[in-house]
């Protein structure tokens, strides 16, 4: 993710030969402090670089992830970004619906010449409670407060010409912190994008997560483009042992997915906004 917009990142990113970019967030804080003026800011100072801003990543709130009093104020104001997206023409944004998300059963093991590579295991993590001050969420709970919110959204998304893109649960685990998570099988990924059927209520399509799943890449990659479901792509590696449950993510390179494959298969859909090579390795 682009969080500094130095002068200098931004020339360094160009020279990769790079062409579109996507943010973590705009460096004013959540989207509550969106304005036309602040976003128009950041697309021309990258556009200044020979660059495109594409993609914002944001996180919806607690209120409105768990179905809080508060949530339809804070649903507004995701709705009120969206349109201010749509006005500057960014074309995606992008989010996830974590009940919890599971970093705690994250390890970094070696890989080749000594680099970094992040290991997931859920013997790690499985008897964890909830976090001090919060509770657990049942699946049937997230489905209803991600389908109150999605038909409340999609609606707004599609007017503006601003695709949303859910992004799987990652790491996968069944049950995180003693929550069910509604993005951690690829079935689950299906019923997300059923509940309001459009191209603009789509998912960040993950090859590596969807082989920590233990689902081939390229053919989950076609169930979703041929229903334009798919509005961003993150492109990794992985070893699986134990679908969900056992993995390591590797060198782009050296896992079980075949990258060409599922590169070809994006070409042979046309598809035209960003891939981005995330979770890279520790290295030097």
């Amino acid at each position: 993710f682009l969080d500094a917009l130095e002068d200098r990142s931004l020339r360094r990113i160009k020279q990769l030969g790079i062409r579109g970019v996507c943010m973590g967030r705009l460096d004013t804080g959540g989207l509550d402090t969106w304005t036309d003026e602040i976003l128009k800011r950041h697309m021309d100072r990258i556009a200044e670089a020979d660059l495109e801003l594409r993609n914002v990543m944001f996180n919806p709130s607690d209120r409105v992830r768990f179905g809080k009093p508060g949530r339809d104020e804070d649903i507004e104001t995701i709705i009120k970004a969206i349109r201010i997206a749509g006005r500057q023409g960014l074309p995606v944004m992008e989010y996830n619906f974590y009940a919890h998300r599971i970093t705690e059963g994250y390890a970094i093991v070696p890989g080749r010449g000594g680099s970094g590579l992040h290991e997931f295991n859920y013997d790690r993590i499985k008897d964890l409670p909830p976090l001090e001050g919060q509770e657990a969420h049942s699946l049937d709970e997230m489905w209803a407060n991600v389908e109150y919110y999605l038909k409340a959204v999609i609606p707004a998304a599609e007017e503006a010409n601003v695709r949303q893109a859910l992004h799987p649960n990652d790491p996968p685990a069944p049950i995180s912190r003693g929550s069910d998570q509604i993005m951690s099988t690829v079935e689950g990924w299906k019923r997300l994008c059923d509940i309001v059927p459009s191209p603009y209520n789509g998912i960040t399509f993950d090859c590596g997560v969807t082989r920590e799943l233990g689902h081939d890449p390229v053919e989950t990659c076609r169930y979703f483009g041929e229903r334009d479901q798919i509005n961003h792509v993150h492109f990794r590696n992985v070893v699986t042992r134990t679908p969900n449950l056992d993995y390591t993510e590797v060198w782009v390179d050296e896992g079980q997915v075949d990258m060409f494959a599922v590169m070809s298969e994006l070409v042979r859909q046309k598809y035209p906004r960003l891939i981005y090579p995330e979770h890279p390795p520790q290295n030097d």
